[in-house]
């Protein structure tokens, strides 16, 4: 098994494929992310980038902090922007660079699911990375289908609170049969960057989903993002797994299993958030967790 120990290490090289001076806030969950996802995959890579932070993130033209190829592109579009520039790089013999849209939740859950599903119901051979911050961050913070309820946002104040779940969109994707889909964490480092590795290993439609914590959206200290990840993970909201040609995986299981309060706390935008949501909450992502147990158990005894 990878450890972190062995996640490259070009810091201090020209070969970095991330450089410092990224456009992103304190404690951006989205440029970490970026940061590891490019060791995992390499320098052979193309990105597609929607409308998003991370649009912002990676520099205004003509300079730019990621050093691979990156393909700006609107909003609805990422999917099939990426089918495209995969196309085109098959036309001209170039089989070894991989193609990757990376969105955010608005650009994925909403306005670019229906490109999204498109493009793996044809089992298009690219990478589709959400990086979910759970709201439209780089337009103010607004509401998304991936917004948890209770949450703050400015289109759901104290008093507007959402009450609708978060999507699934893990469900939505696997319904589409594809060949892989992961959730994967900034707090997981040697998870994030092993999985980043393994995809120029699978070919088709594969999705990451990454939770990407926005200090200034979630109403938290900058130097708590990794902290915050880590507790999503050992809260069970946000559980770490994948599954590889329909069966299931946990990669990581919580060393200690807190409460969700215990994630809540750590943010500002659940502060307004009723004491019947967090219960509630509570019990959605206890059985969650006991039906990806279920199915993992199920994938393990059918190898």
């Amino acid at each position: 098994m990878q450890k972190i120990f062995d996640i490259p290490n070009e810091e201090l090289t020209d070969r970095q494929l991330m450089q410092p001076g990224v456009l992103s806030c304190q404690g951006c969950g989205g440029s970490i992310a970026m940061k590891l996802a490019l060791k995992g995959l390499g320098r052979d890579t193309v990105i597609v980038l929607p409308a998003s932070c991370m649009s912002i993130i990676a520099g205004v033209w003509p300079y730019t902090a990621i050093q691979v190829p990156i393909l700006h592109v609107p909003f609805a579009t990422a999917a099939v922007a990426a089918s495209g520039v995969r196309a085109a790089l098959d036309i001209r013999g170039e089989k070894d660079v991989l193609v990757m849209a990376w969105a955010g939740d608005g650009g994925t859950f909403d306005i670019g699911l229906q490109s999204l599903s498109g493009a793996a119901e044809r089992n298009e051979n690219i990478l589709y990375v959400c990086y979910d911050n759970e709201a439209y961050m780089n337009t103010g913070i607004q509401r998304s289908s991936a917004t948890p309820p209770g949450a703050w946002t400015t289109t759901t104040p104290a008093g507007a609170e959402k009450t609708e779940p978060k999507k699934d969109l893990e469900l939505i994707m696997l319904a589409h049969q594809i060949p892989y889909l992961a959730t994967t964490s900034i707090a997981y480092p040697d998870d994030l960057v092993r999985k980043f590795r393994r995809m120029r290993t699978i070919k088709g439609t594969r999705f990451i989903h990454l939770l990407a914590p926005c200090p200034p959206g979630w109403r938290s200290d900058p130097g708590q993002t990794v902290r915050i990840s880590r507790k999503a993970t050992q809260s069970k909201v946000f559980p770490i797994y994948e599954v590889d040609n329909g069966r299931y995986r946990i990669n990581v299981i919580p060393d200690e299993e807190i409460p969700v309060s215990e994630y809540l706390n750590l943010q500002g935008r659940f502060k307004q958030m009723p004491r019947e949501m967090i219960t509630a909450m509570q019990t959605q992502a206890d059985r969650r967790w006991a039906a990806l147990r279920e199915k993992a158990a199920a994938s393990s005894n059918a190898d």
